[in-house]
C-alpha cells in the first residue's frame, strides 16, 4: 500500500539563522474509482482507507444506501515504473440488480484534494435527495460537543508529524469517538469515515455528530445529510450555502467550535 508520508529536502529559515534539513510531508495521490469497472472519478487523496473511501463517496453520491448495495471492491492492476502495483485504481462492483447511475463509463470527472463538488454539472445536482431524512428532536449538549475537537486533534497522529492533513471523526451523541480519518481533502476524510459507517452497517448514523478540522462547505453538509447524520461541527466557518442546506435538512450545524465557544447555526444544541 501507498505511504501517508514522504521526507523531502526544505530550507527551514528562523531568527537564528537557516539550516537545511529533511521535513514531512503529507503524501497525495490519485485514485481512481471504476464502478462495476467502468470508470467513475478520480480523486486526490492520502493513501489509506482507500475502500471506505470508495464507499463514503458512493453514499455521498446516493449510487449506495447500504453494506449490502456492494459485492465486491478490488484494486486494479495500476502499475509504475517499475511495474509495481500503485494501488491507485479501485473496481467497485454494486450487488446484483443494484442499478448503476447514468453516465456512469462517462461521467469521469477530476476532484481534487480540496473540491467535493467538482464535475458537478449544476447546483441541483449537488443536492442529492437522501435516503435517510432527518427527524427532528435531536440535540446536542454544548459541553460534549466542546470536548470533542481537542481528543480529534489527539488522534490525528499523520497530522501532527506533517501539519498537512484534514481530519474528521465521527462521535455518539454522548461524546465516544467512534472513528476519525485523515486525508489532504476534507472530503475525502468525512468519506472515509462515513464508508467505515457503511462497512460497519451503522447507516442511517441517527445519534451521531460528525467533526471537522476545517470550514463546514456545502458538500460536507451534503455528504452528513447522505448519510442521517443528525448534527455537524466545524472548528472553522460554515458557507452560507451550508448553513442554507442545513437548515432545509434538519441539520444541527455549529461552527467556530474552538474551546469552550461555538457558533449554533442550525438545530439544537442545549
Amino acid at each position: 500500500m501507498g505511504r501517508v508520508t514522504a521526507r523531502r529536502p526544505v530550507l527551514r529559515i528562523t531568527a537564528d539563522g537557516q539550516a537545511r534539513r529533511p521535513d514531512s510531508l503529507a503524501v497525495e495521490e490519485p485514485l481512481e474509482i471504476r464502478l462495476n469497472g467502468r470508470a467513475l472519478t478520480v480523486t486526490m487523496r492520502t493513501p489509506g482507507h482507500d475502500v471506505e473511501l470508495a464507499h463514503g463517496f458512493l453514499l455521498a453520491e446516493g449510487i449506495v444506501g447500504g453494506r449490502e448495495d456492494v459485492s465486491v471492491v478490488r484494486y486494479c492492476d495500476g502499475v509504475d515504473e517499475t511495474g509495481a502495483n500503485t494501488y491507485n485504481v479501485l473496481d467497485v462492483h454494486l450487488a446484483p440488480g443494484m442499478p448503476v447511475p447514468d453516465g456512469a463509463g462517462a461521467r469521469n470527472f477530476l476532484t481534487s484534494s480540496a473540491c467535493g463538488v467538482c464535475g458537478k454539472e449544476s447546483l441541483e445536482q449537488v443536492r442529492t435527495r437522501t435516503r435517510f431524512p432527518l427527524t427532528d428532536g435531536f440535540a446536542i449538549s454544548a459541553r460534549t460537543l466542546a470536548s470533542m475537537p481537542p481528543r480529534m486533534r489527539q488522534r490525528q497522529k499523520v497530522f501532527q508529524s506533517t501539519g498537512g492533513l484534514h481530519a474528521a471523526a465521527l462521535f455518539t451523541a454522548d461524546g465516544t469517538l467512534l472513528a476519525l480519518r485523515e486525508d489532504v481533502g476534507r472530503h475525502n476524510a468525512v468519506d472515509k469515515v462515513l464508508g467505515w459507517a457503511l462497512t460497519e452497517n451503522r447507516v442511517p448514523l441517527s445519534g451521531t455528530v460528525l467533526v471537522v478540522s476545517g470550514r463546514a462547505s456545502f458538500e460536507l453538509v451534503q455528504k452528513a445529510v447522505m448519510a442521517g447524520v443528525p448534527a455537524l461541527g466545524a472548528v472553522s466557518a460554515p458557507s452560507s450555502l451550508a448553513v442554507d442546506l442545513a437548515a432545509e435538512s434538519g441539520l444541527t450545524l455549529v461552527g467556530f467550535l474552538r474551546g469552550d465557544s461555538m457558533n449554533v447555526y442550525t438545530g439544537s444544541v442545549v
